[in-house]
């Protein structure tokens, strides 16, 4: 079996609606080349905390000093947690839960710091838009300050294993 080149007059140039096609396709290139870059600076889509890199045994110490300091009460087993206003609170992701939940106030800014212990996890409050991917050996600080009261579920949205389908959490506003 052997490869032979393709005839000398096989190309054709595009015409017509091929034409057409191909000039919508470059200008919608053209159009995403410059969105882009725009949505990142202009579009405030970048998120407006801070991130440090944190020993992760430091970071379960301080998720277990929070809870003893100030839990209120307990849901299926997880402590409920009610941190201060204005003070930091730690959040922590884990096969295959948030941990803890966290008890906030209305109208209060919280300082909530998010990793993880074990995987690369996404944190996802809903109904909020709100989505982060959580890394093990990473403190990632949001200013947080709920403007409704309510119960919020964090969800995982980043494949973490057998059990992600049941990694969920909780952040209750009062």
């Amino acid at each position: 079996m052997s490869m032979h080149p393709p005839p000398k007059d096989w190309f054709t140039p595009p015409v017509g609606p091929e034409r057409l096609w191909i000039g919508i396709g470059l200008i919608w290139c053209l159009v995403l080349f410059i969105a882009m870059p725009y949505a990142h600076f202009k579009g405030k889509q970048n998120s407006t905390g801070e991130s440090y890199a944190v020993d992760k045994a430091a970071f379960q110490e301080r998720v277990a000093q929070q809870v003893a300091t100030n839990q209120v009460g307990e849901m299926n087993g997880v402590p409920i947690v009610e941190p201060s206003p204005g003070g930091d609170v730690y959040l922590q992701g884990r096969m295959w839960s948030w941990y803890p939940i966290l008890k906030l106030k209305l109208g209060q800014e919280y300082r909530v710091h998010i990793s993880s212990t074990d995987l690369q996890h996404g944190f996802s409050l809903l109904p909020m838009n709100m989505n982060f991917q959580v890394l093990p050996g990473y403190d990632h600080v949001l200013t947080l300050t709920p403007t409704s009261a309510g119960e919020f579920e964090i969800i995982c949205n980043e494949f973490c294993g057998i059990g992600h389908h049941l990694m969920t959490g909780r952040i209750i506003v009062e």
